[in-house]
């Protein structure tokens, strides 16, 4: 309702002053101005004053009974993992990847079994004919599946379709950058088309109560194409991740408004398409029948599982004078620099005339800090043709001053080596209470570590 404004009417000549005066400015008359009726504030009027003239809202406490959202389990384990438990309804959840990953895969089937369990799914596909989805899905056993397909790219068209009966409990489409708002201007993929259909999309999800899943492209740099507005206006954002010449994919939580971030689905990509790994570490350690100089085992954390990754380390020496090369795949290529700089530093070992090479095996991408000693392992092991003991893993943070320091969830990353058949490990000092049936060795400084890793002292 628009805001009312004041004004005095002259009651002998009518006249209309904004200001109350003891004299009207027309007739001359005494006394005559009187507070009349409020006028309502023109739309002009009202756009440019956004104080008054809006709608009240209630204003509610924290304090407030509120039911948990209700979820719609995919029947897919990993997947449901790094949702945090399925679904839910009216939520938006934007899925991004490299093209030929497997998200429409992943979707496809995770459709066919939420649609097998009685609910209604709708796939709209605005790449591909439904012909070709209804192959895939006879190529992955899932022909007889009662999910309702559609290829459109237009927003209109697709929500009058959704919105004409009962609103199904999920509807993916692939891909937001195809579809077409005849709202807007500009062709299909712009940034205001994205924004609009995304906007649209989202709108209808809330109002109906329907799972909305969005796939989203990504650029070369692996970012989701389109508006960064686009991953604020989601409940959800999953990256789908993996090279596609390694079997394994990765379906990482990057944002989630029902649940924990950080976690992870991982699959392997078979000739009946995905399939869930309920063991991840097997798929990043090799086979350890022997020892090998320059490889150590680290457990990382994604989220609240632990997997037992492979880091491998090389190191060449040079003559003196040529320059020495760092390659890194699967970590901080800065991070090494400054492992290498604590060594050197700290440590007294000589590596600036030496080229490193870094690797984590399997294609995985480690980002947790508590793989710095695991890496110095892995280069120091190399460096002096020392193999680690096979049954052993190394973890813990390195300082700049040499400090081993303590990570999160030391107990949980041990009982999970510990179950892999792993005996020992070699952590910072105070870093887990619980180690449960592994044998820990305890270092407060790299140099320590050092002298335990040449038998010095």
């Amino acid at each position: 309702m628009a805001r009312a404004q004041k004004r005095f009417v002259c009651q002998n000549c009518g006249s209309v002053s904004p200001k109350w005066a003891g004299q009207c400015t027309d007739c001359g008359d005494w006394n005559s101005m009187v507070e009349d009726a409020a006028v309502t504030v023109t739309p002009f009027r009202a756009k440019h004053d956004l104080q008054g003239g809006g709608r009240p809202i209630d204003l509610v406490g924290l304090n407030v009974e509120t039911t948990l959202p209700e979820r719609m389990p995919s029947g897919i384990a990993e997947l449901d993992r790094a949702l945090g438990g399925g679904f839910v309804a009216g939520s938006a959840t934007l899925i991004g990847g490299d093209p030929g990953i497997g998200k429409s895969t992943l979707l496809l089937q995770a459709a066919a079994r939420i649609a097998e369990q009685g609910k209604a799914v709708a796939y709209i596909s605005g790449e591909e004919a439904s012909d070709q989805v209804r192959l895939r899905a006879q190529r992955l056993g899932l022909g007889n599946a009662p999910v309702q397909l559609g290829a459109a790219t237009s927003v209109r068209d697709i929500l009058t379709t959704l919105g004409a009966g009962a609103p199904p409990a999920l509807a993916i489409i692939d891909s937001i950058q195809t579809m077409h708002s005849d709202l807007i201007e500009g062709a299909p993929g712009t940034v205001s088309q994205v924004r609009a259909a995304s906007q649209e999309l989202i709108r209808f999800a809330k109002e109906r109560g329907t799972a909305i899943v969005l796939v989203g492209h990504v650029t070369k740099d692996g970012t989701i194409a389109g508006p960064r507005v686009l991953e604020h206006m989601v409940d959800t954002v999953l990256s789908f991740e993996g090279e596609r010449s390694h079997q394994y994919r990765i379906l990482r939580a990057v944002k989630n408004r029902f649940g924990g971030t950080d976690e992870i689905g991982v699959f392997a990509m078979e000739a009946s398409g995905l399939s869930e790994v309920g063991n991840p570490s097997s798929l990043f350690l090799t086979a350890r029948d022997e020892t090998v100089t320059g490889t150590t085992v680290f457990p990382a954390l994604e989220g609240t599982r632990p997997v037992l990754v492979e880091v491998q380390a090389l190191t060449v020496r040079l003559a003196s004078g040529a320059t020495p090369r760092r390659a890194v795949v699967g970590w901080d290529s800065g991070r090494l620099a400054m492992i290498l700089a604590v060594l050197e530093a700290r440590c007294g070992l000589s590596l600036s005339s030496a080229e490193v090479y870094l690797n984590i095996a399997g294609g995985y991408r480690l980002s947790d800090p508590a793989a710095d000693l695991a890496v110095a392992a892995a280069i120091i092991s190399a460096w002096t043709e020392r193999p680690m003991p096979i049954d052993t893993i190394v973890f813990g943070e390195l300082a700049l001053s040499g400090e081993v320091r303590p990570v999160a969830h030391g107990g949980l990353r041990l009982r999970e080596a510990a179950k892999l058949g792993f005996d020992r490990a070699l952590i910072p000092s105070g870093g887990a209470a619980d180690a449960g049936a592994i044998s820990t060795q305890n270092f407060r400084t790299l140099g320590q570590f050092v002298d335990h890793m040449l038998a010095r002292g």
